[in-house]
């Protein structure tokens, strides 16, 4: 197989405002370490992605209200500044609902898994991939979208209380509203308030049954997949810990075989014809046993070096070899390795007594298990190799207190570039995308 490095250069584009966004980091390393020329698309020339070493250049996201035509201009920008086709990769849901439906205005500049333009929109949609589980018969927890105040209050005597309450398009939601994609609801005022900002969400509210979080329930699935609905790479994964504790992103995963979930992820990949890398959120109904699938996500997840086998290959350099026309190799190794990503860990283990600990027992890189059968950890942040990401992160994280970091970083990034026209060094700014009409159901 030819080295990766013979090959053209990669875009990583990320709209969202997350300046610790360490899926990123994973993808610059997973790129940079093959020999790829590697460019990204950040919020801000102080990320901590700026400092690694196998981060070529990074082009500032344009500031304000993210149009499609704005859209169009800004990747134009950066691949007269790149200079030849690259390989595009989206790092969030909003990056590749714009990038699949402006698709054919980039041919030539850069290239993209074929499909359907609307289809990471679809799949991304909470409405619709409920509509969409219950047609093809793969579970998802009973929901409810209300069409008042009082259908949202009534819910709760429907589904129980908790319940769980999700903005369809989570991504329309605006800055500084407060709104959080998802919500635990635990009273039928608390959905009638929410129902009541429905315009503001910009997309409708949908109410689902709250299933109960236990230390096995949690899981997910990442996969690369090509024509002929094959997967080149992919596993299966369960939480161990998150953050926030039992309802966020993970914060320690193992990769662990799991035949329910991984056949419930080949169907619905293959139903709707999917094409490039997906992430799949999965929990588990203790009263069935039933893994109810509750999330699509149309991009790789933040934990997708998780799954990396023996010669370092992932789904982002899986995605990186079918599109540039050379064979992707069969995964050596599997299942066994963890994934930490350190911040999240630490405040996950400070609520959870501590835990399991997910800090010393591993090796830092490689395959499951090294020769004297010790379990691999690969860590968000920290890499012998690229140490400057994660000191730049610690120095933010811990200078604000543990609390969200959102301000800006004073470390001086390697050549980095504006995306858009006139745009100074700007603070990241809301992202948006036009209501879409009504669609016939998802299906191939």
């Amino acid at each position: 197989m030819p080295p990766l490095d013979a090959g053209p250069p990669a875009l990583l584009l990320r709209l969202d405002r997350n300046p610790l966004h360490h899926g990123t980091l994973g993808a610059v390393r997973s790129l940079g370490r093959a020999g790829v020329e590697v460019h990204a698309v950040i919020e801000s020339a102080d990320s901590p992605v700026t400092r690694s070493r196998y981060l070529h250049r990074a082009h500032i996201r344009p500031q304000g209200r993210i149009t499609p035509d704005l859209f169009h201009r800004t990747l134009l920008q950066i691949s007269e500044r790149i200079g030849r086709p690259a390989v595009l990769i989206p790092m969030d849901d909003i990056s590749a609902i714009h990038v699949a439906a402006i698709a054919p205005r980039l041919a030539g500049r850069y290239l993209l898994p074929q499909q359907p333009l609307d289809l990471p929109e679809r799949v991304a949609d909470k409405a619709e991939l409920a509509g969409l589980c219950q047609r093809i018969g793969i579970p998802h927890p009973a929901t409810l979208i209300p069409g008042s105040a009082a259908e949202a209050a009534a819910a709760a005597g429907k589904l129980g209380l908790p319940m769980v309450a999700k903005w369809s398009r989570p991504w329309l939601l605006p800055s500084g509203s407060g709104l959080r994609s998802t919500t635990r609801v635990r009273t039928a005022a608390e959905a009638e308030r929410l129902y009541e900002r429905s315009a503001e969400a910009g997309s409708p509210l949908l109410l689902q049954r709250c299933l109960p979080y236990g230390p096995r329930n949690d899981w997910f699935f990442h996969g690369y997949f090509t024509d002929q609905d094959r997967c080149l790479m992919g596993g299966t994964g369960r939480k161990m810990l998150s953050w926030p504790v039992r309802t966020g992103l993970t914060a320690m995963g193992r990769w662990e075989p799991n035949p329910q979930v991984e056949q419930a992820a080949l169907r619905l990949a293959a139903h709707v014809g999917y094409r490039g890398i997906l992430d799949l959120d999965f929990r588990r109904d203790q009263a069935s046993g039933a893994f109810h699938l509750l999330d699509f996500n149309p991009r790789p997840g933040a934990q997708f070096r998780l799954f990396t086998d023996r010669a370092g290959f992932d789904v982002v350099r899986a995605q990186y070899l079918d599109l540039t026309g050379r064979p992707v190799p069969l995964p050596s190794g599997g299942p066994g390795r963890r994934f930490v990503a350190e911040n999240h860990a630490v405040l996950s283990l400070l609520v959870s007594g501590g835990r399991p600990w997910p800090f010393g027992s591993g090796r830092a890189q490689g395959g499951a298990a090294d020769a004297g059968g010790r379990e691999r950890t690969e860590y968000a942040w920290f890499a012998q190799d690229d140490l400057a990401p994660f000191l730049t992160m610690a120095g933010v994280w811990c200078g604000k207190g543990l609390r969200r970091a959102a301000g800006r970083l004073r470390v001086r990034p390697v050549r980095v570039a504006e995306a858009a026209v006139r745009l100074p060094s700007v603070p990241p700014s809301e992202g948006s995308s036009a209501p879409r009409p009504d669609r016939a159901p998802l299906s191939r």
